[in-house]
């Protein structure tokens, strides 16, 4: 039986990598990436999308910025929620928290991104020095959101986002990963599945913060896949990692497999290329 999805995301923003995407920052030692191939594998995660159900808002590249393509670090997508009696409540229109990025050379990224925020009709918030926030760092669940601290988000910032985030009614955790030098994120080793479910690498499993939730492992060699990304009644999950994939086909969800090579050798993964509200 097939898992699907009650709570719908429409939209989302995506911009696809300029040339000098080949000079983006990267911690992996996989080679530079290919521009024509990064292209083709942005335009089917862009058709991936769409056959999800989500209206694609299209930015164009930026050749000012090299990791520019990675449009999640640039802002905190949620909703006002409204407390109701026990422990309903109810969700309003979507915010954005504006994160700004850890590296300073994406500091600037995240302009752009608000004023087209705006233009959709989007409240948006900020993070302010000498915080500093990567949207890669924060994995929301039901109500509730995994903030990690990482080289790329500091600890001002991540106490300040936890304090938005109260402020509409939203709980939060701090997940250190500072000490794991195989993840550059937070979500580069954890995924929320929705139905309580955490897609988690082996090295965050042991995270007290997880208990109560149904965690699903993906084992070492396998790691790069825990980034996959729940969209409405599908799960995208990364080309070329079989048993996860059977994992999730096992436990009812619908996968759609892309090839992800080109953005890997840059640290990024599926969630890192769109913003979904």
């Amino acid at each position: 039986m097939n898992i699907v999805n009650e709570k719908k995301l429409s939209r989302a923003i995506v911009r696809p990598p300029g040339a000098s995407f080949v000079a983006g920052l990267t911690r992996a030692n996989l080679g530079l990436p290919d521009y024509q191939r990064a292209l083709q594998q942005h335009a089917a995660y862009c058709d991936a999308l769409e056959s999800c159900g989500l209206t694609l808002t299209r930015l164009e590249p930026d050749e000012r910025f090299p990791d520019s393509t990675f449009v999640e670090d640039t802002a905190v997508m949620v909703s006002r929620r409204v407390s109701g009696q026990g422990s309903r409540s109810e969700t309003s229109a979507k915010k954005a928290i504006m994160t700004r990025p850890g590296a300073p050379s994406r500091r600037a990224e995240g302009q752009s991104i608000e004023q087209k925020l705006a233009e959709l009709g989007l409240e948006t918030y900020a993070i302010s020095p000498p915080g500093t926030v990567d949207g890669g760092d924060i994995c929301e669940t039901e109500g509730h959101f995994f903030i990690g601290i990482s080289e790329r988000t500091n600890e001002a910032g991540a106490l300040q986002l936890a304090d938005l985030l109260k402020s509409i009614n939203y709980t939060a955790s701090i997940v250190d990963i500072r000490d794991l030098k195989t993840i550059l994120h937070l979500k580069s080793g954890l995924a929320y599945l929705g139905d309580n479910r955490l897609v988690v690498i082996e090295a965050l499993k042991t995270q007290a913060v997880f208990e109560g939730y149904e965690l699903v492992a993906v084992e070492d060699d396998e790691a790069y896949a825990a980034n996959c990304l729940r969209v409405n009644d599908h799960v995208l999950v990364a080309a070329g990692f079989p048993r996860f994939q059977g994992t999730l086909k096992n436990l009812g969800y619908q996968t759609v497999a892309l090839e992800m090579s080109e953005f890997q050798k840059l640290d990024g993964g599926l969630s890192c290329l769109s913003l979904r509200f």
